[in-house]
Order: structure tokens, then sequence, then C-alpha cells
């Protein structure tokens, strides 16, 4: 192997390290930019005026079996 093939080799791997290294930059930003969606989602849900309460009317036996056949 010669001197210009050992220095191809050299950038070779120096730039495939770099690529790398951009590559889980990238991965962190989306990763920080998913959490911080699901964190705005999740605090929406929360502060969400809560459904109102229907079972207070219904009889006490509806809602305690599940029809499997259908």
């Amino acid at each position: 192997m010669d001197v210009m093939g050992v220095a191809k080799l050299a950038t070779s791997i120096a730039d495939t390290g770099t690529r790398q290294d951009v590559s889980i930059a990238v991965l962190k930003r989306a990763q920080d930019i998913q959490a911080s969606a699901a964190t705005q989602l999740l605090d929406a849900v929360q502060s969400a005026a809560p459904a109102p309460q229907l079972s207070q009317n219904l009889p006490a036996h509806l809602g305690k079996n599940v029809n499997t056949t259908a």
C-alpha cells in the first residue's frame, strides 16, 4: 500500500466519523423536538375540561358485561 492509499483511507475514515457525528446530532435534535411535542400534547390533554359523568343517570346493571360474540 502506498502513501496515497493510506492518506485516502485516513481521509475516508475521518469523513465517515464526521458523518456519523452529524447524523447523531440530527437524531438527538429530532428526539428533543418529539419530546417537546409529546410534552405539549400531554399538557393539553391534562388541561382539557373533564367529560361530564353520564353514568350517574344510567341503571346500575349497565356497563358490567361485554358482548364478545358480536
